[in-house]
């Protein structure tokens, strides 16, 4: 199994597993088995410390993941690292406010939400940023403007590549065209969007995977990831955890070993 591919066409190299961060910002009105208490800052940090040693590089966070964003900023500047020891991917379009989801995908709001993000994070720029969809993609043309923003703050420089975190094959599939990469569900019981990994593999774009533990619910995660990874065409999965041990056999489980990555 290659242990380190491109996020985007001659973009950087990002480990097999990514570090999601739902779970450091927000725990209302997430999917998961058993309900959790956000983690305080020196847990969060030995996380992060313990993903980095793992030679885990592809962070994952959005405004939609609550005070993920913020924190990461925060605690990622005491950790000492360069910035290129990190890829770090965002999303625009949907935000958690209030214990409340809201949409918005025109120009404006995707390009407040990136600059939002930027802030947040303390970054020059991100890796790459993620139209963060509401479930209706099958209208993907609505989605057009903000695609459209995310180009122009590509051109700008503030952010390295485009994306769209789908959840129909029909929205997948249109943005495989005109995106530069993937993020979308994928696991042992969840295969319908299996075209469309294909599809972007034959465009040379990248899949990142999400939900490849079905939110905590997979009888045998190191199995379930092991096989996610071995489909032709994905780059990464993106796996949440607040757990160091989990972390580490989920590591194991991608055939990381440290350095992997630097």
């Amino acid at each position: 199994m290659a242990l380190k591919l491109p996020l985007y066409r001659n973009g950087p190299l990002v480990s097999r597993l990514g570090l999601g961060t739902v779970k450091i910002g927000r725990n209302q009105g997430v999917k998961y088995p058993q309900d959790f208490d956000l983690p305080g800052d020196d847990a969060v940090l030995d996380l992060l410390r313990t993903a980095h040693a793992l030679g885990i590089n592809l962070l994952d966070t959005a405004p939609a993941y609550g005070l993920s964003e913020a924190r990461l900023g925060h605690l990622l500047s005491q950790l000492g690292l360069a910035r290129e020891d990190w890829v770090i991917v965002s999303k625009a379009g949907e935000w958690f406010e209030n214990g409340i989801s809201r949409f918005d995908f025109s120009a404006a709001a995707i390009r407040a939400s990136v600059v939002a993000s930027l802030e947040k994070l303390r970054l020059e720029y991100l890796d790459a940023v993620l139209l963060h969809s509401d479930g209706i993609d099958e209208a993907g043309a609505r989605f057009m403007p903000a695609l459209q923003a995310l180009d122009a703050l590509k051109a700008e420089g503030l952010i390295r590549a485009t994306g769209f975190s789908g959840k129909t094959l029909a929205g997948n599939l249109q943005f495989a065209d005109c995106a530069d990469l993937l993020m979308l569900t994928y696991n042992s019981t969840e295969t319908d969007q299996l075209p469309a990994i294909e599809a972007a593999a034959a465009r040379g774009k990248a899949v990142l995977l999400k939900k490849a533990l079905a939110s905590g619910h997979a009888a045998n995660p190191d199995t379930a990831l092991r096989q996610a990874l071995a489909v032709p065409g994905v780059t990464a999965a993106v796996v949440g955890s607040l757990n160091p041990a989990h972390l580490r056999a989920n590591a194991q489980a991608a055939g990381l070993t440290a350095g992997d990555v630097r």
